[in-house]
């Protein structure tokens, strides 16, 4: 049966990435093509293939990258090469979303479609900035208005008579340019001037910022504070109400963004907000296999003459096997072959892969590792190192000195995914603690940090996996960082619960 063109117009809901919904990652994960616009967080990319084609549209008010005739032009000319496209939209795409315009262009062209709902800014936002969208006694309905209409960005609907005299709550969309023009608005046909607003900048993100006022205060304030969009606007009484969450984790409020492989980052995320923390990933370095296919290809079918295979990280772990699935090797040629791993990490790794790791060094480190190495190999016995294309150099000079054959194979390579780069690094100024897991981590970041950025970071705080970890942050003219004790996820968070405790206890 001849394959057909599908497009699913996926919400991916207001920024953080918790609240896409479990179809919409589902789908993201088996795309062919996905088309996405700035109100889509990037981490959301890491969902889907390596082979997926990504297209970026983004527009903002009043500056268009892309008339939305040409977006559906690009989903229609997708869809009829007979691709699983995803048009990824922020929010829900049919709450202002024109996924309503992209419907009918596929409808006319007869392409077959679906639309995934997503967690709308409506309600979402709200409820992160502690404001409920009804309340007993204060509102029992809400709506939800275009600060701006399709025939131009400063142009406000005509219906403000209308709403001016709605008991319900307000929320205004794509508005902050017309902040000024609403309020006056509203006061004009009548509306209280003392009316609680809320202003929800970036909500449910880590940069999310709340102000609050009256429709007589509004304005100067969010001048006064320099909010811009993309923020929401919240008039009426529950506007004034307070139902932030409350925490009793020793991280409450404390914003972390988190560097390292993405096992690494997932475990980290976990842990910090289930101790309070806002946590953004900060990684931007994609993992790509090496195509230098002669040398790849002889080694990986000389894997028998081996007694030893070593991995120093999980990326290592699943390159290495991708690659022997798509080799087709047989797996019981290990038999009688053991396994080395750098930590806890890639013994885990390793062990989803159906393999138990024979040595593991006390400390995490790949000083650890060759010394380790040293003691236990017999002199006969040769060793497979399966690393990065840049991977550090110490290992290999431990088992050069001790004269232990070894066979470096670099199996992939990292690079920098510029999209996501440009994404995360405005958060900088954000954060209070950065992590750092390797020193490809922070060459890396630091690599790509503007010199007031790299400034900035001298007053966060800095937690790191070991001394040389440590050791390329002072190369590099830090000294603001303290080294977890245990060299994983639970020994970073350990470290960090602890600096925030004794600081609460000198309080």
């Amino acid at each position: 049966m001849e394959k057909q063109g599908m497009v699913y117009l996926v919400g991916a809901g207001p920024g953080d990435i918790d609240l896409l919904t479990r179809k919409g990652e589902r789908l993201l994960r088996t795309c062919e093509v996905v088309i996405y616009d700035r109100l889509v967080s990037m981490e959301l990319l890491d969902f889907v293939p390596k082979t997926c084609e990504r297209i970026y549209v983004g527009k903002t008010v009043g500056n268009h990258a892309m008339k939305q005739e040409e977006i559906n032009e690009i989903i229609i000319k997708k869809a009829l090469e007979n691709k699983k496209v995803l048009r990824l939209k922020g929010g829900d795409p049919f709450v202002f979303g024109r996924g309503g315009e992209e419907v009918l262009a596929l409808q006319k062209e007869k392409i077959p479609y679906e639309v995934v709902p997503g967690v709308t800014s409506v309600t979402s936002c709200l409820a992160y900035a502690g404001i409920p969208i009804t309340h007993r006694g204060s509102s029992n309905s809400f709506h939800v208005i275009t600060g701006h209409t399709k025939d131009s960005d400063n142009q406000l609907t005509d219906n403000y008579e209308y709403l001016a005299k709605l008991d319900g709550t307000l929320v205004f969309l794509m508005g902050m340019g017309n902040l000024d023009r609403i309020v006056e608005q509203l006061i004009a046909y009548g509306k209280d001037k003392n009316t609680p607003v809320a202003i929800i900048y970036k909500g449910t993100t880590i940069q999310q910022k709340v102000v609050r006022g009256t429709l007589d205060t509004i304005y100067q304030k969010v001048l006064e504070q320099k909010i811009k969009s993309p923020s929401i606007i919240v008039v009426g009484d529950v506007a004034g109400l307070h139902m932030e969450k409350i925490h009793q984790g020793v991280l409450n409020g404390i914003r972390i963004g988190i560097t390292g492989t993405n096992k690494l980052t997932d475990k980290l995320k976990f842990l910090l907000e289930d101790n309070g923390a806002k946590v953004l990933n900060l990684s931007f370095l994609k993992v790509e296999e090496i195509k230098e296919e002669d040398s790849l290809y002889n080694t990986i079918h000389r894997i028998g003459d081996y007694n030893w295979i070593v991995f120093t990280s999980t990326n290592g772990v699943e390159v290495f096997f991708h690659r022997l699935l798509k080799e087709k090797i047989d797996y019981r040629i290990f038999s009688n072959m053991k396994f080395a791993v750098v930590g806890k990490g890639t013994e885990e790794a390793l062990l989803r892969k159906g393999f138990q790791a024979d040595y593991m060094p006390t400390k995490y480190t790949t000083k650890d590792l060759g010394e380790g190495l040293k003691n236990i190999l017999k002199k006969e016995e040769s060793v497979l190192l399966v690393r990065a294309k840049e991977a550090s150099i110490e290992l290999v000079n431990i088992l050069k000195e001790a004269n232990i054959q070894y066979h470096d194979l670099a199996i992939y390579d990292l690079s920098i995914d510029e999209e996501k780069k440009n994404s995360v690094l405005e958060y900088i100024d954000d954060i209070d603690v950065i992590t750092f897991a390797s020193s490809s981590g922070v060459r890396s970041l630091l690599g790509e940090l503007s010199i007031e950025k790299k400034e900035q970071l001298r007053q966060k705080k800095i937690v790191c996996i070991g001394d040389i970890t440590a050791k390329t942050l002072e190369s590099y003219g830090y000294d603001n960082y303290i080294i977890a004790e245990e060299y994983t996820a639970d020994g970073m968070v350990e470290k960090i619960v602890e600096s925030y405790t004794q600081k609460a206890a000198k309080k």
